[in-house]
Order: structure tokens, then C-alpha cells, then sequence
């Protein structure tokens, strides 16, 4: 949660938008007092397990299926150490370093919730790792989301014990010497500490909250491009009517219909073709509300779903200091995590794809009435023939990532965890998606702001003329054939900053999401 200008962590109130504060805008936390009085107390119920003699998963036996082998007290700190160095066994290319300042993050804050058992100097260590940008180099691959993201945050643990690899100032360097250089102590582990550090959704969970978040940019973006194409191809507003949602009134179908409404408000371009024999516009226009509404409301539960994990206590054991139990259990696993991500992989595969088939309409001249792939050169010239090409691609590979990980399950450690969620591969696919889709609708902003050109002097509704604007003082009008990947990029990157969707609402007001 915001605390003045620092996010104050506490393991109950973080939002998406402070970890996309924290882990892009480098936004400074710190841990609040009544979050440390809760971690004491739970550090004192380790304490006395230990004391007692009883026996507590991970705090004074082995792990996995070696949960049976008791530790010796003598060896319980040598536990803690050879369980992170043991499990920093990640592959493949390193994750972004704002994966990893949202993994540090969520980890922080599920250990602030006070029912991990370790002590408050743990927590303020991994915080003092955001703050002075010291950056754990994490390989991707490793985790199968079932007692969490194991590998990944060991590698995260290894830095924080000054070991492993990390990133400071630009240089990578072995993490003793990173948190040197930075002016932070690194922890030696205590009884539980290893195992609270490296067991949960934490990964998982950073890289689906900045998902999440560019996928709720990305809707409202894709309905500005929909208008536009929507104006482009002179089409019919009527199954924008209020009515049609009184009588099948879902969610997000109700909400889109009303965004495309007040985009197109005003426009000089609808009541120019009033009198067309055209009867009713194909699937791609007529079915708007019903298509990218649904997309909507998938991403809504996938949110919902992400901000209570970012909120979660989520290793094992579990400590309730209140009674002083250590309850083993299965808060580990990513499944809620993974069946969101997902889900939304499948929501913005076809969001990408719908977007694609209006951009094909737009350079088709026998389906818009405009200038074949939109230039007046056609032949000598090949206008936007290869954006649509483009566009057509990255929505094929939609189609594959939009295949459930979590539909799969390997068991490992000897069928101790025998069946795995996918969880972080669900995630990461799911960033994939957004990314290809984010491409995919600037093609259409490109191809429709073409489309728009032909039809001068008549202005298009007051959103899709903002959207016009802020396209043309980015990228212009096609005249003569040039290489378009600059533009696409460029309109891709005015996407994901937001500045069109800002824009647009200066002039239509917030559009509903």
C-alpha cells in the first residue's frame, strides 16, 4: 500500500499497481511496524518448536520426500544453507530484472503476513535489496509450480545470503559482492528462514500482477483501435444499442458496448452512409461488445484472482502464533495462479486474433471499399500488405500459447509432489501473449488511421479522432511504400506507456474496464 512516497509492506494491502511501481518505476518500500510485531511473534513459535522437541516439516526435518529424516539441532542452520544452494538449479535465458524486483517484492510480502516464522531482519534484507537495486540474476526455467517457484527464488535466496549471481549498477557480479557494494549485510539463515525464502508463488505471482495490469492497459486499447477500424469500414452502430445488453447483460459486454458509444460520439462519418444497402457488417465489428467484452471479463477474474495471491501466505509450514502450531499444508501451489494466467492467455489470443481479422478486412478492398492495402499506389507499390502478414503471425502463435499449462503435470521429488501446476510457464506465456497481442492491435491502429485518411474531410467520433491525433504525431501517413516495422513498434510502445488510452480519456472520460 502507498505510504506517502514510499509502499509500505505488510502483507495484507499491496496492490498490482504498487508492484508495477515498485518493480518499474523502482518506487522505494519499507516494512510497516504492526507487520514486524506480527513476524516477532511467529518467530517466537519457531522458537519454541524448537525448544520442545517436536517435529516441524522444514524447520527441523528434511524436505520432499527426505520429510521423514529428523535434523539434528547442531545441523538445523547447515539445513537452511545446502536447501538454497541445493535448489538454485534454473536454466535458459534470465528473467527481466522487473520480474525479479515483483518476485522480490511479493516474496517480502508474504513473509510480512507474520505466518512464515522467520525473522524481521529477513524481510527488511530483501526490501533493502529493492531500494538499493541489487538485482538477483534468476534463470526462467526451473519451476513447475508446485511447492512454489522453488529454483527461481533460490536464486533469489542465494543472492540475499551473499551468494549466486546478481546485477549491481549495470555490472553482473557474484552476490556477496553485489550486496557489498551495495551496503547491505547478507543474512545468514536461521531455522525455517531457507524454506520461507524459496517456497511459494512469489515468481509466479510478480510476473502475472505486471500481466494483469498490461493486459487491463491493453483492452482499453484494443476498443480505441476497434473504434477506428469500426469508422474506417462505415459501420453500423446499432448493436451498440443499450438495449441489447438489458437483454443479455453480461458484464463486459454491457461495458463495451458503452465505451464504443461514447468513442464514436459525434462522428461526422456514421450518418454519411445512412442510406447503404449494406443489411448488417460482419462478426468483427457487429460483435464487439460480445467479444471484447468477454475478453474483459476474463481479465477482471484473472485480476481478482492475482491480487488475493499478492496477499497470501503461501510456504509451508505455516506458523499460527496464537496457538503456536506449525500446520503443514499446501499453500504452495500455484494452481490458482496458473488456471488465471491461462485463462488469460486464451482471452488475449483472441483479442489479437479479433483485431487481426479487422485489419484484414482494412487492406482488403473487395470487404472495406478502400484503396487496396490502403495506398493509392497498389501494384507499384504495396501499401500494408505485410502488416496484416504480420499480424496474422503473431495471432498463429497466440494460438499456441493459449494452450493451458496447467493442463499438464509431472511429478517430481521422488512423487512427494505428484501433481505440479505449470504455474510460472502459465505466467510467462501469458506476458508472451500480451506482448504478440500488444503488436498485433498497433498494426490495426496503423492500418485503421490509414483507413481513416481516405475518408477527409468528414471526422471520425470525438475518441477515435483523439486516437487519429496521437497516431499521426507518431507515425504518418503512408504516401510512398517504407519499412514498417518502426511504426509498429512505435505505436506498440504508445500502448504499453498508456499515453494513447490517456489520451482518448481526456476527451471521452475513463473508459470502463
Amino acid at each position: 500500500m502507498q505510504g506517502g512516497s514510499l509502499i509500505v509492506v505488510d502483507g495484507e494491502s499491496l496492490t498490482i499497481e504498487d508492484v508495477v511501481q515498485v518493480s518499474r518505476n523502482y518506487e522505494k518500500v519499507k516494512l510497516s511496524r504492526e507487520a514486524a510485531k506480527g513476524m516477532e511473534m511467529s518467530r517466537k513459535a519457531v522458537l519454541e518448536i524448537i525448544r520442545s522437541d517436536g517435529l516441524a516439516y522444514g524447520i527441523n526435518t528434511g524436505f520432499g520426500d527426505l520429510a521423514s529424516v529428523v535434523i539434528p539441532e547442531k545441523e538445523l542452520l547447515d539445513l537452511q544453507r545446502n536447501l538454497v544452494r541445493s535448489h538454485c538449479a534454473g536454466v535458459g535465458d534470465n528473467l527481466d530484472e522487473e520480474h525479479v524486483r515483483a518476485s522480490i517484492l511479493l516474496r517480502a510480502n508474504s513473509l510480512a503476513k507474520g505466518h512464515s516464522g522467520v525473522r524481521v531482519l529477513v524481510v527488511k534484507t530483501l526490501l533493502e535489496m529493492l531500494n538499493k537495486r541489487v538485482h538477483p540474476i534468476v534463470p526462467e526455467i526451473g519451476s513447475v509450480g508446485a511447492s512454489g517457484d522453488l529454483a527461481p527464488l533460490a536464486h533469489i535466496a542465494a543472492v540475499a545470503v551473499g551468494e549466486g549471481q546478481c546485477s549491481f549498477a549495470r555490472e553482473v557480479m557474484e552476490g556477496g559482492a553485489g550486496m557489498k557494494r551495495a551496503g547491505i549485510k547478507p543474512l545468514r539463515l536461521e531455522p525455517k528462514e531457507g524454506v520461507a525464502l524459496i517456497n511459494g508463488t512469489s515468481v509466479m505471482t510478480g510476473i502475472a500482477s505486471l500481466v494483469v495490469h498490461d493486459s487491463l492497459n491493453l483492452v482499453r486499447a484494443a476498443q480505441i483501435a476497434a473504434s477506428m477500424s469500426f469508422e474506417a469500414l462505415k459501420s453500423s452502430p446499432r448493436p451498440f444499442d443499450r438495449r441489447l445488453g438489458r437483454v443479455r447483460p453480461h458484464r463486459g459486454q454491457v461495458r463495451c458496448a458503452r465505451n464504443m458509444l461514447r468513442l464514436l460520439k459525434g462522428s461526422e462519418i456514421i450518418p454519411s452512409h445512412k442510406d447503404c444497402p449494406k443489411v448488417q457488417d460482419a462478426y468483427t465489428i457487429r460483435c464487439i461488445p460480445q467479444v471484447i467484452g468477454s475478453v474483459m471479463d476474463a481479465v477482471d477474474t484473472a485480476r481478482r484472482t492475482i491480487e488475493t495471491e499478492v496477499n497470501s501466505a503461501t510456504d509451508n509450514p505455516l506458523i499460527f502464533p496464537e496457538t503456536g502450531e506449525s500446520i503443514s499444508c499446501g499453500n504452495f501451489h500455484g494452481q490458482p495462479v496458473a488456471m488465471a494466467m491461462d485463462h488469460l492467455s486464451l482471452s488475449m489470443c483472441v483479442l489479437g486474433s479479433f483485431s487481426e481479422r479487422r485489419t484484414a478486412r482494412l487492406v482488403d478492398s473487395h470487404l472495406s471499399g478502400l484503396p487496396p492495402f490502403l495506398t493509392e499506389k497498389s501494384g507499384t507499390h504495396s501499401g500494408l500488405m505485410m502488416a496484416q502478414c504480420t499480424a496474422a503471425a503473431l495471432a498463429s502463435e497466440n494460438k499456441t500459447l493459449a494452450h493451458p499449462a496447467s493442463a499438464d503435470s509431472i511429478p517430481t521429488s521422488a512423487g512427494q509432489e505428484d501433481y505440479v501446476s505449470m504455474g510460472l510457464w502459465a505466467a510467462r506465456k501469458a506476458a508472451l501473449a500480451v506482448g504478440n497481442t500488444r503488436n498485433i492491435v498497433a498494426i490495426e491502429l496503423l492500418c485503421a488511421a490509414q483507413g481513416l485518411e481516405f475518408l477527409k474531410p468528414l471526422r471520425p467520433g470525438v475518441g477515435s479522432h483523439a486516437a487519429y491525433n496521437v497516431v499521426r504525431r507518431n507515425v504518418s501517413r503512408l504516401n510512398d511504400d517504407r519499412p514498417l516495422t518502426a511504426d509498429v513498434e512505435r505505436l506498440a510502445a504508445l500502448i504499453e506507456k498508456g499515453v494513447i488510452n490517456r489520451e482518448v480519456e481526456k476527451q471521452v472520460g475513463e473508459l470502463a474496464t
